[in-house]
């Protein structure tokens, strides 16, 4: 399957009118509780921290032009996807290689102003742009407009800004793959100002690197410990540099350590009012879309119907309480909770890792054309078409010549799995085996 184009289509390019304290930012093509529209208009206020904003902007477009993994330039960029959810803006990119995924929330603290819908939508980040942000500095407020009114809308003579930029397979995949195990992070390690600054200041250039609690701050060590986060490419973390003079402070989230396999981490820079988060691949040349880690929750046979069902609920909350959802839905809670993933891989719900929440947002693709092009799943549904699982014991199956056992963690004696231990998701094999499984023995 070839990479599809995405088209964005705004009335006019976005703007910084520094003499007149204005930034513009306009929008194309999004999601509102009233449907599509062509051009949303989100807010209209006053950015009480102006710096910071900027220069977190400039941080999201920064990681959406970047391989991180190779140095050859990004002749295109995709603009950043931003989500009103009421109490705050919530702006989204991902890395060109899909390795790094960056989110800015600008906070009810950093906002003053009219919020006039909800919804999601791309807006134009142009390299006129980026150079106007980079001078803002102090602590004046600025306008903040995200999208244009109908006055001012009606008023631009039909001019009209196209951009046609690549959606690589795995960058959408990637977007499917960062919330579900970002969900699986928990806080590691929380520091001040002053231990955060002189540590990513002190960064290595190279590595895969274990940052270990140690006081009140974090030490780098070659091997895991208890409590530890994995750093693998530090480099990736350069994007922080500029904003260390605004942050308050810094969080640190990860899995559970298990052996010395390198693991995925977030890294959220607090700012006044703001927080700048990343999350970066277990390795630089390692995008987040082979990950499998949705795949678990996308082979029941409810699953589609369930996230039909819980989708209907959303209405572009800031934080999902998967408990009421399951109150609300009659579903339940692990029910739930593979149909937000299922939901996630439309782009219709993201992670928050300092709120440990879902939270609602809608993304420009679909979730069929994620699922269709994830090659592990396809290969799976194919082996049950051809009848290739045979169970020969209670959770022991035959699948082309592969023993799979269900029972606890999922093995598998394919190569895949030998290689990798389950550290990147289920294989093909067990996948299958889990779907029939499922259709033979597991009640609605």
């Amino acid at each position: 399957m070839s990479d599809a184009q995405i088209a964005y289509s705004y009335s006019r390019a976005s703007e910084l009118d520094l003499a007149a304290g204005l930034l513009g930012l306009s929008t194309s093509g999004g999601l509102t509780p009233s449907g599509l529209v062509a051009r949303p208009h989100f807010f209209s206020g006053l950015l009480t921290r102006a710096a910071p904003a900027a220069a977190a902007l400039i941080g999201l477009a920064d990681v959406a032009k970047t391989r991180y993994h190779d140095a050859r330039a990004v002749t295109f960029m995709r603009d950043p996807v931003v989500t009103c959810n009421g109490d705050r803006l919530r702006f989204e990119s991902f890395s060109a290689c899909g390795g790094v995924y960056a989110r800015l929330d600008v906070l009810q603290e950093a906002l003053d102003g009219d919020v006039v819908e909800l919804g999601t939508t791309n807006v134009d980040v142009n390299v006129p742009l980026r150079k106007a942000l980079a001078r803002v500095g102090g602590d004046d407020p600025l306008h903040l407009a995200v999208g244009d009114d109908e006055v001012v809308a009606t008023t631009l003579d039909g001019a009209v800004v196209e951009k046609k930029v690549p959606l690589p397979e795995r960058w959408l995949r990637g977007f499917a793959e960062v919330q579900v195990i970002a969900s699986r992070f928990d806080l590691r390690a929380s520091l001040g100002r002053a231990e955060a600054v002189k540590f990513v200041r002190d960064l290595p250039r190279r590595g895969v690197l274990w940052a270990v609690p140690a006081g009140r701050s974090l030490r780098l060590a070659a091997r895991p410990a208890p409590g530890a986060v994995c750093l693998a490419g530090p480099e990736r973390l350069a994007v922080l540099a500029p904003l260390l003079r605004f942050a308050t402070g810094l969080r640190v989230y990860g899995p559970v350590v298990e052996g010395a396999q390198p693991m995925a981490s977030a890294w959220e820079l607090e700012l006044p009012g703001m927080r700048f988060t990343l999350t970066v691949s277990p390795e630089p040349r390692r995008g987040f879309s082979g990950e499998g880690a949705v795949l678990d929750d996308l082979t029941g046979d409810t699953v589609a119907d369930d996230a039909d069902l819980v989708g209907a609920l959303l209405r572009f909350e800031p934080r999902l309480d998967a408990d009421l959802l399951a109150e609300q839905s009659g579903l339940t809670r692990a029910r739930v909770g593979a149909a937000l993933t299922r939901l996630g891989t439309g782009g219709r719900v993201g992670y928050d890792v300092a709120e440990a929440a879902h939270f609602h947002r809608e993304l420009p693709y679909d979730a069929g054309r994620v699922l269709a092009m994830n090659p592990r799943l396809r290969s799976a549904l194919d082996l049950v078409e051809q009848g290739a699982v045979r169970f020969t014991a209670p959770g022991v199956a035959q699948v082309n010549g592969k023993t799979v056992r269900l029972a606890g963690k999922p093995t598998c004696t394919c190569p895949w799995w030998i290689d990798y231990r389950g550290s990147r998701g289920p294989c093909k094999h067990v996948l299958a085996a889990q779907k029939v499984s499922a259709q033979v023995e597991v009640p609605a």
